[in-house]
Parts: structure tokens; C-alpha cells; sequence
């Protein structure tokens, strides 16, 4: 049986999960304040809206005690944040689900009434750790939501070859920016350095892509 869901937010994570739940068949109206995303998810739910929900009489005038759940996907403005949440629990909707960038962001959603709180980085990052464990990969820095850099043991079948002749770039679309031998860092015309054991190679890219190298 198809459910009404309300997304407030359509940064990566509302866009997902809306554009899932209608291709689930499920009625979904999506909200935004910036109008560009709101075009983007437009076609992809049942509705899409451009609002701010920090105006009450916006709020007010959106039936919100008509929906099953509401996903408040809100992460770069808690004022956003929390009027959505306000506004849920004051309507009843049954099910309250809100993002949170942080601990302190998510406790004081939680505190106000919603449900359950997600946190999308916390998770990624327990995620990313099981499998660092059981990669070559000794570290890894998050840049933004999309791009890191990953610290890589320098393979068997690496040694010996330079960094151009591995074509990283055109295999992975990922760069080599360091190469960090015996403690010290080699950032400057490393591209036809011969790579050793021990060797730890750092990259820059996208997550997808720096993915790839693991999954080859």
C-alpha cells in the first residue's frame, strides 16, 4: 500500500531518498528553498516545492497531518531544522525521521520530537573503517561529501614501477599527490619516481573513484 512521505531538504541525501520512495510508488512532495533542486527532483517525485521553512504560514499551509512520515533532510541550517521538526510533531505525523552533520544537531531534533536521527557522515565513517581494516589502505581524509584522500600501501605489483607508468589518472581518474617513504613526504616531482615496498602512495579524488582502486 502506497505512503505519503514529506522530504524537506534536497541535497544529496533528500534527492535519494525521494526520488526512491516515489520510484517505490509511495506520493512524495519534496521541499527546498533553493530553486535549482527543486527543478533537478521535480520530475522524479510526486510534487516538489520551493519553500522556507522557517515561515510559519508556510508550514501551516502544506497539510503536513496528512502525510505517514516526514524525512527532515536539512543538515546546513538548524534554525530549517528545527521548525520542520516543530511543525511534524505539532501536526502528528507518525514518523519522524531527521538528518544530523552532528551529535549536539541530532540531540536537540531528537529532543523536540522526532523519532529516529540519522547520521549520514557517523555512518559512512563506521562503514569506511571496516574496510580499511581489511584493505591496503592506511588512511583516509574526507575533503567534503564527495571528494577525500586516501593513503594506500604501495602494492607488490607497484614496486619497481614509476607513478606515470601506473597511469593512475587515466585508470582510476584519481591523483597521486604524495608519495610518503620512510616518514618523509615526496610532493614534488615524484611522477617518475620508482615506487619501493613500504611506500605509501596518497590520493586524491572522488569517493567513487577512490573506491575503484579497492574493488580492483
Amino acid at each position: 500500500m502506497a505512503k505519503s512521505f514529506v522530504v524537506f531538504g534536497m541535497g544529496r541525501l533528500g534527492s535519494t531518498v525521494a526520488r526512491r520512495l516515489y520510484d517505490m510508488h509511495n506520493d512524495v512532495l519534496a521541499i527546498d528553498t533553493n530553486p535549482e533542486r527543486v527543478r533537478s527532483v521535480s520530475e522524479g517525485v510526486t510534487t516538489a516545492i520551493q519553500a522556507d521553512v522557517t515561515d510559519e504560514d508556510v508550514l501551516s499551509d502544506l497539510g503536513l497531518n496528512n502525510f505517514d512520515c516526514a524525512i527532515i533532510a536539512i543538515g546546513n541550517s538548524l534554525e530549517s531544522a528545527i521548525m520542520a521538526t516543530i511543525s511534524c510533531v505539532e501536526a502528528k505525523v507518525p514518523l519522524i525521521v531527521a538528518k544530523a552533520p552532528t551529535r549536539r544537531y541530532g540531540s536537540i531534533l531528537e529532543k523536540l520530537g522526532a523519532d529516529r536521527i540519522i547520521y549520514p557522515e557517523v555512518d559512512m565513517g563506521e562503514r569506511l573503517a571496516k574496510e580499511l581494516s581489511k584493505s591496503g589502505i592506511s588512511g583516509y581524509f574526507e575533503l567534503s561529501d564527495d571528494y577525500g584522500l586516501v593513503e594506500y600501501d604501495v602494492l607488490d605489483e607497484w614496486v619497481g614501477q614509476s607513478v606515470s607508468n601506473l597511469k593512475f589518472r587515466q585508470r582510476y581518474k584519481v591523483n597521486v599527490i604524495a608519495i610518503r617513504r620512510e616518514g618523509r613526504m615526496i610532493v614534488r616531482n615524484f611522477s617518475e619516481e620508482i615506487l619501493r615496498k613500504g611506500d605509501l602512495l596518497i590520493f586524491f579524488g572522488s569517493d567513487r573513484d577512490l573506491a575503484r582502486i579497492e574493488e580492483e
